[in-house]
């Protein structure tokens, strides 16, 4: 019997039962940070994170492919298929457009620039900045020229793109009829028992990529990024705890938001311990199934969610610009805050899985906005790549534990805004049989 989280009365040991797990992620965040800032040896450490991000990485192509094709093939019709991503695409949007007016709001208010900050004393890369062209970004966004490179955790939408297709391809051929659509769904059981072994070493992952992580990074922690990083952090935490809910009612009833808050805290601390969208999505997946959101929606939004959903990363670009304009003594109006918003989200599509991936979004931003020179650039960029960085976990964060709250909302949509109701009532019923 399937069993859906509810809300309830819980003892201590069912309590543990439910987030011990999370507890000791969370442990080995905070050991790991605290260590990297007093120990700078801890930089050692950091093959221990690696292994872990990397055993990730690894499962989580196959299962892109799998599970996005498997639920296509599988599906009653093509229709519904392409009903589900149509909301879900249209779902992410307005999430990504209300964080990001959120964010402008507050950077519109409280001044991220610290007094007496000196733009030499930042700037320590000299990285030569390349230029990309539109057409370039565009082909690398949905394609790639060989079926190996797909293979890739850095071809993510091209991935998707091609299950979709053959997803698409096995429903017009028969659909759940046929062998390839049970192989696909036998694989893609497969895939997610070898998840939960992986996750086991999670904690120790986490201890040795944080540990890293603060080691390097920790003068910039408590210098002139200091008040930025307070700002955004605060704020990502403050969106996670008031416009989560708000989503998971509106997707879900009055029954989602408790429902919610048990699912919520491993997604959160695998996004934010891996700073990989990517690499949450087998947990995100969990998180889906123990809320009762179907399958069908759960592995179509997940993967798409990690390369296409970003309500973190649009937080990210107003907060790099605003930053940047306030170094620069330009005003940053709602003019600009519109634009940095469009080309936050079409520029760091085809990165957001990749932790530190959103090079090319810092890239694309600051040859928008400062471009007079070529030091100009140089500087923008290389101020606006440290901010990625230090800001990088809990914009994953947001990321993709914000991918599985979007599936309440998707639910809603395609099985009815009682969908929650009626599994709860339907576990209720085989309970009482």
């Amino acid at each position: 019997m399937e069993k859906l989280s509810t809300p309830g009365t819980s003892s201590f040991l069912s309590y543990l039962k439910n987030y011990g797990f999370v507890l000791f992620m969370l442990f080995g965040i905070a050991a790991g940070t605290l260590l990297g800032l007093y120990f700078p040896e801890a930089k050692g450490l950091k093959p221990l994170g690696d292994l872990f991000i990397n055993l990730m990485f690894c499962i989580v192509v196959p299962m892109v492919f799998v599970s996005i094709a498997s639920a296509i093939a599988n599906m009653d019709s093509a229709g519904r298929a392409g009903k589900v991503m149509g909301i879900t695409v249209a779902t992410f949007s307005v999430t990504a457009l209300i964080a990001a007016i959120v964010m402008y709001a507050v950077v519109s208010c409280i001044n991220i620039v610290p007094a007496g900050f000196s733009v030499s004393e930042m700037v320590t890369s000299t990285e030569e900045v390349t230029k990309i062209t539109a057409g370039e970004l565009l082909v690398n966004f949905f394609t790639k020229p060989d079926f190996a490179e797909l293979l890739s955790r850095r071809a993510m939408l091209p991935l998707i793109i091609f299950a979709v297709i053959f997803g698409f391809g096995v429903q017009l051929s028969g659909g759940k009829k046929t062998m390839t659509a049970k192989l696909l769904d036998d694989l893609s059981r497969c895939i997610m028992k070898t998840v939960t072994i992986i996750s086991y070493y999670a904690p120790i992952g986490f201890f040795g990529f944080f540990a890293n992580l603060a080691a390097t990074y920790g003068t910039d922690l408590m210098g002139g990024y200091a008040k930025t990083l307070l700002v955004y952090y605060g704020m990502c935490f403050v969106y996670m705890f008031i416009f989560f809910p708000l989503y998971a009612w509106y997707g879900g009833g009055r029954h989602a938001i408790p429902v919610m808050w048990r699912n919520l805290f491993k997604p959160a601390a695998v996004s934010f311990g891996t700073c990989s969208s990517v690499a949450t999505i087998p947990t995100n997946m969990e998180a889906a199934k123990a809320s009762g959101v179907s399958k069908e929606v759960t592995d179509i939004v997940m993967p798409l969610g990690a390369t296409m959903h970003m309500d973190g990363s649009a937080m990210g670009a107003i907060v790099k610009v605003a930053f940047l304009f306030g170094i620069s003594g330009m005003d940053f109006n709602s003019g600009d805050a519109i634009l940095a918003i469009i080309i936050a989200v079409f520029s760091s599509v085809a990165m957001s899985g990749i932790p530190g991936g959103g090079g090319v979004g810092e890239l694309v931003l600051c040859s928008f906005f400062f471009n007079n020179s070529a030091e100009q650039m140089t500087i923008a960029y290389t101020l606006a790549l440290a901010i990625g960085n230090l800001i990088d976990p809990p914009a994953t964060m947001v990321n993709a534990a914000g991918d599985y709250v979007s599936t309440y909302i998707v639910s809603r949509y395609t099985d009815g805004k009682d969908w929650l109701e009626k599994k709860l009532a339907c576990l209720q019923t085989e309970s009482n049989a």
